[in-house]
């Protein structure tokens, strides 16, 4: 058997054994992701309205559409192992696929469930080498997991997930430089993925014969997209749970890199009441890969914010928190949260890149003008399993969002109802997710 029949049989296996405590978890990524959803495209709305004109026809654009309006406000969920994001583009692919022909609600949630799955351990197998070679995961296993989604939502034969994986894994792609310097398109790589996912699951459904092994190949997946291959988390599914079950989900607007040093600097600034005025400069320790494209004090647009560490930091202090409201261009042109900003330096601790990813936390010292230091840990910030979002607390995100995005509070605590049930009205879902 080789790594891609190990990795189709391994998938198959799960889906045919999932708990209800693993499809209870879809049900809140389900919830997660609309509210994201609809946030985000009010965003787009305001900021970029001819996106919604450019991509009026057609499924596969809808996916795009939806997969960057997801990702936009960085609230959408991830998995720290893989290091990706999972529910923009996996979410946005089965829900579209959905449309063109309905499926039970079980097997929707069947498919989130899946195509997180095969993201996860996707990404799991090419990192960290998949991220030093430049290559934006989200993009590349989101394409993956979400084919995989809708596979399995849509019943396919073990021949047409064959077809599907190996439609998806040649579609695989986007790079990380598309998010630098005052770039705005960082999104676009996880449409991009929503919608080439839907594409290769459209092609696979004809079950066309394709490679052995698109995953092990000579010129397949491992060799092609990494220099750290571990194949193991393709073909041994005998030791990890349910991959869903290891998500984070964001109460921060920023980059999951800089959580955090958030955390540890709200936790601060709730204890010692400090005020930017006080602050000397700020040292944020952590680990290797949170800082070289996080550690930058030039910021240059919204997204430039919410990709630096500094800015999170600084943001923090000054306004108590750093949701989708507060990543505003008042805030950045705000004296203090600019000042504080140039005065954060982020390095790498050591014994926490030898910890990462397994724990992805920082440590943030404050030195005050009068001499005073102050300092606070974060191991697991916000929403990751070991500290996760209460039932309560993913409700008051979803409104939150769905409210910004036009929603009364009555359609949120419907939608919020209907994801509960186990039979869903799923045009309840539909028209949350309509261009």
């Amino acid at each position: 058997m080789n790594i891609t029949e190990a990795f189709i049989d391994g998938l198959i296996a799960k889906a045919n054994e999932i708990p209800q405590p693993v499809t209870d978890q879809a049900k809140k990524c389900l919830l997660d992701y609309l509210g994201v959803l609809i946030g985000g495209r009010k965003y787009i709305r305001d900021a970029h309205p001819e996106l919604f004109d450019a991509f009026e026809d057609a499924a596969p654009y809808h996916a795009l559409v939806n997969g960057f309006c997801a990702h936009v406000l960085e609230l959408d969920d991830g998995h720290r192992h893989g290091m990706i994001h999972l529910g923009a583009s996996i979410v946005t692919a089965v829900l579209e696929a959905t449309k063109c022909k309905a499926v039970p609600y079980e097997k929707i949630l069947c498919g989130i469930v899946m195509g997180y799955e095969a993201a996860v351990r996707c990404a799991r197998s090419i990192q960290p080498g998949h991220k030093v070679r430049g290559y934006h995961v989200s993009g590349t296993c989101g394409t993956i997991g979400s084919a995989m989604a809708i596979a399995f939502a849509f019943g396919y034969s073990k021949e047409q997930i064959k077809s599907t994986l190996a439609c998806a894994v040649s579609s695989a792609a986007g790079v990380l430089e598309i998010q630098e310097q005052a770039s705005e398109m960082k999104p676009y790589n996880v449409g991009r993925a929503a919608m080439d996912g839907l594409v290769a699951a459209l092609m696979g459904r004809m079950a066309l014969p394709g490679p052995n092994d698109i995953q092990g190949g000579k010129r397949g997946f491992l060799a092609a997209l990494t220099d750290t291959p571990h194949s193991e988390y393709l073909t041994d599914f005998s030791t990890e749970d349910y991959a869903i079950k290891g998500i984070y989900q964001k109460v921060h607007a920023a980059c999951r890199h800089c959580h955090p040093a958030i955390d540890a600097t709200l936790d601060m600034r709730r204890d010692l009441r400090l005020q930017p005025e006080q602050i000397e400069r700020i040292e944020v320790h952590t680990y290797k890969l949170a800082v070289g494209s996080h550690d930058h004090t030039d910021i240059r647009g919204i997204s430039s914010a919410k990709l630096s560490t500094p800015y999170a930091v600084a943001l923090a202090i000054v306004r108590g928190s750093a949701g989708y409201a507060d990543y505003n261009e008042n805030n950045l042109n705000d004296y203090w949260i600019k000042n504080l900003t140039q005065k954060v330096n982020v390095v790498e601790d050591e014994n926490l890149t030898e910890q990462s990813p397994a724990v992805r936390g920082a440590k943030v010292a404050i030195y005050l003008k009068d001499g005073g230091v102050f300092e606070a840990p974060c191991l697991y910030p916000k929403g990751e399993p070991e500290n996760p979002l209460t039932q309560e607390g993913l409700e008051e995100k979803f409104r939150g969002l769905a409210m910004y995005g036009g929603m009364t509070i009555e359609d949120c605590n419907q939608v919020i109802a209907e994801i509960k049930r186990e039979k869903l009205d799923f045009n309840t879902i539909i028209n949350c997710c309509r261009l």
